[in-house]
């Protein structure tokens, strides 16, 4: 049947071989999405020779799925991978777990397209919600996913961006910092290494630099009882772990091998900081 004036079963083996050709390895999944979004013949034929070229998927369609949901992407933003439903688990559950009066104020610190943040409050719609990222480009891109569920996004460096009247009362913090270590980037498949931002991407000589700085932050902005939730690899998790321990906070450390995604949990006023271990149903990364 015709798919935006296009026929479909002949544009879908047409666009599978192209794509196959170029050396898409899920070549059937992206030719339906291809075919599925484009407004005609033209514009899918252009999209097929942009992805051919090597451009990633997410930025010719103009969103990617997360979460359940579509979040909007645009060229150079951060697109947010599966590994990061991780971090949103974790921080509904300890939203939901918790027993903090209103307002449960949620930052997203360097929040990309604000993924992390949108899905949050979609699935916990009472929070209040603040987003926070260096790249002008990104913050443009998390005003279209952040602001239809209720949140607010500013530009800034890292704390800075934020309202001076956040200080003391931020419930959860979630953070998805760089943290590829700057040698690593040159081994990154090319749709990152070539597509995304190198702010985006580039976490200092370890990896760790901008985990420091927030964990360094962090204890002003957090209210009693909060926690600090940053997304790391499973071979930086030690690292990370420590520089949030150092920083005053009680550690635990999340591995989902379902997701491939590790995550940092830090909370404050629970006792003395250490590294502690994790929950039922998580190991240690």
């Amino acid at each position: 049947m015709p798919v935006s004036g296009i026929s479909a079963p002949h544009a879908f083996a047409a666009t599978v071989s192209a794509l196959r050709a170029a050396g898409c390895v899920f070549a059937e999944d992206e030719a339906g999405l291809l075919i599925s979004e484009a407004p005609g013949p033209a514009a899918l034929a252009d999209w097929v020779g942009r992805r051919r070229s090597g451009e990633p998927l997410e930025y010719i369609l103009g969103w990617t799925g997360f979460d359940g949901h579509r979040i909007a992407v645009e060229p150079g933003v951060f697109v947010p991978r599966r590994r990061t439903r991780l971090l949103v688990d974790e921080a509904v559950g300890l939203l939901q777990g918790g027993r903090f009066s209103a307002p449960r104020i949620v930052v997203d610190l360097c929040c990309g397209s604000g993924a992390v943040g949108a899905a949050i409050a979609r699935r916990d719609p009472g929070i209040e919600l603040h987003a926070a990222d260096v790249d002008p480009g990104a913050v443009k891109c998390a005003r279209r996913n952040v602001g239809p569920v209720g949140g607010r996004v500013y530009e800034g460096d890292l704390f800075a961006a934020l309202p001076p009247g956040l200080q003391g009362r931020v419930r959860v913090l979630a953070v998805n910092a760089p943290y590829v270590p700057t040698d690593a980037i040159r081994t990154m498949p090319p749709e990152a290494r070539l597509y995304e931002s190198r702010t985006a991407l580039d976490g200092g000589p370890d990896g760790l630099h901008f985990h420091r700085r927030v964990a360094a932050g962090a204890l002003e902005w957090l209210s009693s009882d909060a926690h600090l939730l940053i997304e790391t690899s499973e071979h930086q998790a030690e690292g990370t772990a420590s520089v949030v321990a150092a920083a005053g906070l009680a550690v635990r450390t999340v591995h989902s091998d379902e997701l491939d995604g590790t995550v940092v949990i830090g909370s404050a006023g629970v006792g003395n900081a250490g590294v502690g271990a994790a929950g039922p149903g998580t190991s240690l990364a």
